[in-house]
């Protein structure tokens, strides 16, 4: 017995025009996540990608991979047999064992692609339905609202049999949208807006304000795992490393204390504004939330922008910290960015930060600094670490 996998594309059918671009880029992720684990064959038609290894000892891992490729809405395991109908039914009771002995119900759905086939759709599902019926007593027929459905396929050369779905990563296919850089602190939002902006199919780069020996090469590693677990899902993930040490004490020996953080957040917010521009980034992304902390209230989130001049995506900014806790388990990051290594933002925290900045008196306090100079600085100094899934 052979089997392959089914991978169900989702969204990408409504592309129009585009479809195969996006279908093609999608084909090109899947060969580049699977080329270390085997051998295979991939083809498309319509809204699944099929892929045929040539080890079944491969299959295990090649669901588990394609599982977190961006476009991928859902697999399935799918047993392949002759075009007979005979076979079908004496096939589909024993590959199924396992996945119908735990149910009550189910359903047969049929999908009939080659119209030469001698049988049509509810036929098919109706013989392969019967014989399901005398192999294993304790099921019964449900079609409004069955434990598992049963899908056939028959296709031009074979036919497929399989039930149930493994949930995938779903959105669209990475570098379908563009290029962002990511501003990844060892926080829980940062890395989940990072995942959220690349699920929609955009390239994400990552950058780290490292300010040693304030914070250390654990508050370092860590951020490297989390960019680690984004890289998982889009294959690879750049990621540079500013030196802020000499930023951070300029502005806290030299700015009033209520500004210090909106200061730093707005050299951060330029600094990355500069690097994502010449890495050719159409965006920055942020992990903000509104009126999380006094740097992102509505005034502060402002005041802040007003040093860039390309889009600031933020996915999280109406998501309360439940919800985002909630992804961040989902996407195996919350473990790491929970671990008590402090990354610059919280090293320099005044006791009492303004809450409604206003950007003459932001303006004002920065002049007591060579802002500009500062953050050319920072950038010559960059460290980038290339982090490669595939």
């Amino acid at each position: 017995m052979r089997e392959m996998i089914l991978a169900k594309t989702g969204e990408l059918i409504l592309k129009g025009g585009n479809r195969r671009r996006f279908q093609d880029m999608l084909k090109g992720n899947m060969k580049r996540s699977l080329k270390a684990v085997g051998d295979f064959q991939i083809y498309d038609q319509q809204a699944t990608v099929y892929v045929l290894p040539e080890r079944e000892d491969d299959i295990d891992e090649m669901v588990n991979r394609l599982s977190k490729v961006f476009g991928i809405v859902n697999l399935s395991r799918a047993g392949i047999i002759e075009k007979d109908m005979e076979k079908i039914m004496n096939f589909a009771p024993e590959y199924l064992s396992d996945a119908l002995m735990g149910v009550n119900t189910f359903k047969v759905e049929s999908r009939r692609a080659d119209k030469s086939f001698p049988y049509k759709s509810p036929e098919i599902s109706a013989m392969v339905g019967g014989a399901l019926l005398d192999a294993f007593p304790h099921l019964t027929v449900d079609v409004i609202n069955p434990d598992v459905v049963v899908r056939v396929e028959v296709r031009d050369t074979d036919a497929f049999v399989y039930a149930g779905r493994i949930k995938a990563a779903g959105g669209m296919p990475t570098g379908t949208n563009g290029r962002a850089m990511l501003l990844l602190s060892g926080g829980i939002d940062s890395p989940v807006a990072g995942h959220m902006i690349a699920k929609r199919g955009v390239y994400v780069e990552g950058i780290h304000f490292f300010s040693y020996p304030y914070t250390g090469e654990k508050a370092k590693e860590k951020v490297l795992t989390l960019a680690d677990r984004i890289a998982d899902y889009t294959g690879s993930m750049p990621l540079h490393i500013v030196p802020f040490t000499e930023a951070q004490l300029a502005i806290r020996d030299n700015c009033p204390s209520e500004h210090m953080t909106l200061i730093m957040r707005r050299m951060m917010m330029k600094i990355a504004n500069e690097v994502a521009k010449k890495r050719e980034c159409q965006g920055l992304i942020t992990g903000e939330s509104i009126g999380q902390v006094a740097s992102q209230t509505v005034w502060a989130l402002g005041v802040t922008d007003s040093v860039t001049d390309i889009p600031v995506f933020r996915p999280c900014i109406g998501m309360d910290k439940d919800e985002i806790v909630q992804i961040a388990r989902k996407i195996d990051t919350f473990e790491t960015s929970i671990l008590p290594y402090e990354d610059c933002c919280t090293v320099f925290t005044p006791k009492h930060p303004t809450t409604r900045p206003n950007i003459e008196n932001i303006l004002k306090s920065e002049s007591h600094i060579p802002f500009d100079e500062l953050c050319k600085k920072a950038i010559e100094g960059i460290e980038t670490i290339n982090i490669r899934k595939y």
